[in-house]
């Protein structure tokens, strides 16, 4: 039986009421409501509802035919909701909340920006310039993008007379192929993106070319709403990516040209919108050439050989055990590589390319991954050390894996909502720390499980932030006292000392960086880094520039209260991609002293700073007065899958080992790039 009867209605309406349909405003929260709780029938009698309050229940959608003509503010807070799509029932919505649904991302809320067209406020937020942009900017670049492919790839195809079937099969092919070419946006809107290119293609040929709309649409793939996990042998995961993929052109290595400024504007897109080439003349090539050791494509969705739109985010080298507390950083690292994107988590060998391990969530799309060695019982009370593996993503939850053993032995539900990215701290090997987009850093002991796997976690400190937070880093010089992090909104610093009895803290300072002809706190960093023990290195939404700067000049630590605004003492600027596509992060490798950072063309640029930290690290030392060249930059060589080329490639992250023997190049296409110094 349903718990919502005519009864409860009325009896929740504000104020309360004799009829259903004189009800205007309606408490249905805190009822542990499900959606088969939400009766069509009953809920079309409400003819006159404006404001309606679901929060803090258990819904996982909605249902089709509420019959709401006349809804104006919803509130969704705090339920199960996994899709927006059935939102589009109520088209007078124009507020709308639905914050803590762990399962929603930023591309739910495109998808109800646009089908909500009088929709004003989302999640408290005026949305009106945003709306504008999904509505009409991103619907006619992705129509222009649409229009072209048909006709640069599929216009010929169609004979003038064709038969039913011959439309059948051109209409799946072209769906298929524009979901797959056409790219718009950053990164982290590519299911939104997918979506809408999807049904401005169907559009197209049911309006343009009269083919009939949904005659025969491919259902949607759905995930099993149980969580699967599974840990793949050596063995199985090979044969995840025995896909073929051939180098028709050999990479070059280059040593580019000054460059000049391209100081034209870019369109009105979004913020990982392509732009134009920055470059005067091209690069000329080194003589001397290179090829990467391998391509891998491991981390495909139900291991499809078709996949190449999972995105791949994080990797990092997995620490050796008797390097001695890693004290030496050179030979604190093997040559074994944790990858995470889509639904898996990869172990590769960077000198064979064999995926040693693969470890895969069905429901879990993986952000982040990082190491730490445990001293943990073994039996009969002698203890080993054990690298465990922590990897997090948009449900929210850390998964923490025993490698040696091919086992997750625990969870910790961190947050509420995805986690950007994770990382242990380098002096206490049970610390974690934990960035959502629920605009808080939170910092776990994870404890040391027994010799049966119990463990026990908890929560020491939460830092409060302006922002969601994209990328963090501990201060080498005091990585107990201070972290610092890249924001959505600008760049900030905590005191994370643990003897201060604060369990809740805000920031401690913001930093201004230049902006045009004056300074500011309020950008996009989307990458951070410390180059050695003082210099950090940020990207921030400045298109073409990296900056490195002193944390100690910048940062005073004598200063009383918090929430001060700190000037960044900018060191120098590295020279970079002119792109404005947010979310492709930089890396450092400090024992040799280079930065790296990829690009929107599938390049890596390499500078290496050996030279300049010696003046950096005087306490007189001035600011580079021109912008650093790359040393060298990676181009992304002409590769083919089954024959054929991959979409446009974005380097999302790009990470060497200490030692700097290998490089590893995560893409958006799901192409994993090792490379081997020569």
């Amino acid at each position: 039986m349903s718990k919502i009867t005519t009864e409860l209605l009325l009896e929740r309406a504000v104020p309360r009421s004799t009829r259903l349909r004189k009800i205007e405003t309606l408490n249905l929260s805190k009822l542990q409501l499900k959606t088969g709780d939400l009766d069509p029938r009953l809920f079309s009698r409400l003819r006159h509802l404006q404001k309606l309050d679901l929060s803090d229940n258990l819904l996982d959608k909605f249902p089709n035919s509420l019959t709401l003509p006349d809804l104006r503010v919803l509130n969704c807070n705090n339920n199960k909701l996994e899709d927006v799509t059935a939102l589009k029932q109520f088209p007078l919505l124009e507020e709308l909340t639905y914050e803590n649904n762990v399962y929603l991302t930023l591309n739910d809320d495109y998808k109800v920006i646009f089908l909500l067209q009088n929709l004003r406020r989302l999640n408290g937020k005026d949305i009106t310039k945003l709306a504008n942009h999904v509505r009409c900017v991103n619907s006619r670049k992705l129509t222009s993008k649409v229009t072209a492919h048909w006709e640069k790839f599929f216009r010929d195809q169609l004979p003038e007379k064709h038969t039913a079937e011959q439309v059948k099969s051109i209409k799946k092919k072209f769906l298929k192929s524009v979901q797959t070419n056409v790219v718009y946006g950053p990164s982290s809107l590519s299911e939104f993106t997918r979506w809408r290119v999807k049904m401005i293609a169907e559009e197209f040929l049911a309006h343009s070319l009269g083919l009939e709309l949904n005659s025969d649409t491919e259902p949607e793939e759905k995930t099993d709403e149980n969580e699967e996990e599974s840990t793949e042998s050596p063995r199985e995961a090979a044969e995840d990516v025995a896909q073929v993929v051939h180098i028709y052109d050999p990479l070059v290595t280059v040593t580019p040209r000054k460059r000049k400024r391209n100081h034209s504007k870019s369109s009105p897109g979004s913020k990982r919108s392509k732009t134009q080439s920055n470059t005067e003349e091209e690069a000329a090539p080194n003589p001397r050439k290179s090829k990467p050791l391998h391509f891998l494509q491991c981390h495909s969705k139900g291991n499809s050989r078709e996949d190449f739109k999972t995105q791949l985010w994080s990797c990092v080298f997995e620490p050796v055990l008797d390097s001695g507390a890693r004290k030496d950083p050179i030979v604190s690292s093997s040559r074994t590589v944790a990858t995470c994107g889509g639904e898996s988590v990869c172990l590769i060998d960077c000198e064979t390319g064999t995926v040693l391990k693969k470890y895969k969530v069905a429901t879990e799309e993986f952000f982040s991954v990082a190491w730490t060695t445990l001293t943990m019982e073994i039996s009969d009370s002698r203890k080993k050390a054990h690298n465990i593996l922590a990897a997090a993503g948009r449900r929210g939850i850390v998964k923490l894996i025993h490698v040696a053993a091919d086992f997750c032995y625990g969870e910790i539900k961190a947050h509420k909502k995805p986690i950007a990215t994770v990382c242990f701290s380098p002096t206490q090997e049970t610390h974690l720390f934990t960035a959502s987009y629920d605009k808080r850093i939170a910092l776990w002991d994870i404890g040391i499980p027994d010799c049966d796997y119990n463990f026990k976690a908890s929560q020491l400190l939460v830092l409060e932030t302006a922002s969601v937070p994209l990328r963090i880093a501990l201060v080498p010089t005091c990585p107990e006292q201070y972290l610092l992090a890249g924001c959505e909104d600008g760049c900030f610093a905590w005191n994370i000392k643990l003897d201060k009895g604060q369990k809740s803290r805000p920031f401690e300072a913001i930093f201004q960086f230049p902006d045009e002809e004056s300074v500011t706190t309020s950008h996009r960093v989307d990458g951070l880094a410390f180059l050695n023990d003082d210099v950090v290195v940020s990207k921030s939404s400045k298109p073409g520039c990296i900056y490195l700067w002193s944390w100690s000049r910048s940062f005073d630590a004598k200063g009383k209260g918090c929430q001060r605004t700190m000037s960044a003492v900018i060191l120098a600027e590295l020279e970079w991609s002119t792109t404005d596509m947010s979310y492709l992060t930089l890396s450092t490798c400090p024992a040799r002293e280079y930065v790296f950072c990829g690009d929107e063309k599938g390049s890596v640029w390499m500078y290496n700073l050996s030279s300049y930290t010696t003046a950096w690290s005087s306490a007189k030392g001035k600011r580079s007065e021109r912008r650093i060249s790359p040393t060298q930059i990676l181009k992304w060589p002409e590769l083919r899958v089954n024959g054929e080329q991959p979409p446009e490639i974005l380097v999302n992250n790009v990470v060497a080992d200490p030692a700097f023997t290998y490089l590893v190049v995560l893409t958006s296409v799901n192409i994993t790039a090792i490379w081997k110094k020569s």
